[in-house]
């Protein structure tokens, strides 16, 4: 079950996935933390971010609709009261950054728990990222922003470094070679797809921020069709993620080539999900040995 991806060293290939784990203490009732193989944070900024408008959240057929927009109260509070509980729990942590990346990759190399980071740069509910991109739409959806981002975060810290790619892109392979060739020492895949959903009765969209991002069962097929192209096109690891529910689900993944997967939205569903699907990759691993 022990895998390595970078320098960390994982007890076994489940992660929770960033923005539905919180910062963990909010499972610590509901879940044994320290069978998890990695946790990965709910992204911070640099500065606190209030986030989207509401209404945020709404359930669609075999998934859901976000836009959150990356609300945290920001590194210096991450630091001092998040990541003092996170070192605790003795499984890897991995911080999701966005916006000032190399301003917080070079906070996030002096603190000794952090295990890795993981570049969101594919997030579908921010404007931010255009910004950055040149109004050219997310970093995640170029492949010279791509490379830049990560290139210009892989001097400042000797962490493990993750690139999170989006599925929003003609080709998801084009731009997992960029983050490879820039620096990171593996891509997760996928991030949520851009999509919307109306109330009939209002005429109005079912979120505050219009669109949001489709995550759930819904995208499974897709998003195990983009692990599978990238695994076979680098040799670099890959973490999937996006609809895995069951241990069924995730060993699909494996199958597809990935060297972990995330669970997300499960973990909405089920708090347990992440520890479930530990025991049951591991029976299956042992009926196939």
């Amino acid at each position: 079950m022990e895998i390595k991806i970078g320098k960390l060293k994982l007890k076994n290939p489940v992660m929770a996935a960033s923005g539905t784990f919180g910062y963990a203490k909010e499972f610590e009732d509901l879940v044994d933390l320290k069978k998890l193989g990695a946790i990965v944070t709910k992204t911070i900024t640099l500065k606190p971010k209030k986030g989207n408008p509401m209404p945020r959240v709404c359930e669609t057929a075999s998934g859901m609709l976000n836009a959150i927009g990356l609300q945290n109260e920001g590194i210096d509070n991450f630091i001092d009261e998040k990541l003092p509980y996170l070192a605790k729990l003795g499984v890897p942590i991995i911080v999701s950054i966005s916006g000032d990346f190399v301003k917080l990759a070079k906070r996030l190399d002096k603190e000794k728990e952090v295990g890795g980071i993981e570049l969101n740069i594919s997030c579908p509910n921010v404007k931010e990222q255009g910004t950055r991109n040149k109004g050219q739409g997310l970093i995640a959806q170029c492949p010279k922003a791509t490379y830049d981002f990560v290139k210009e975060v892989r001097k400042t810290t000797d962490k493990t470094l993750i690139t999170k790619l989006s599925p929003n892109v003609t080709d998801i392979v084009e731009i997992a070679k960029a983050a490879c060739k820039g620096g990171t020492d593996a891509v997760s895949l996928v991030n949520t797809f851009l999509a919307m959903a109306i109330d009939i009765e209002t005429g109005k969209p079912k979120l505050g921020n219009v669109t949001g991002g489709l995550s759930g069962p819904a995208i499974k097929p897709i998003a195990l069709r983009m692990v599978w192209e990238v695994a076979k096109s680098i040799n670099k690891p890959v973490i999937g993620m996006g609809g895995i529910v069951t241990t069924e689900d995730a060993i699909e993944f494996l199958l597809a080539g990935a060297k972990a997967v995330q669970i997300g939205t499960a973990n909405f569903i089920d708090p347990a999900a992440c520890e479930k699907i530990i025991k049951g990759i591991e029976t299956w691993k042992k009926k196939k040995s």
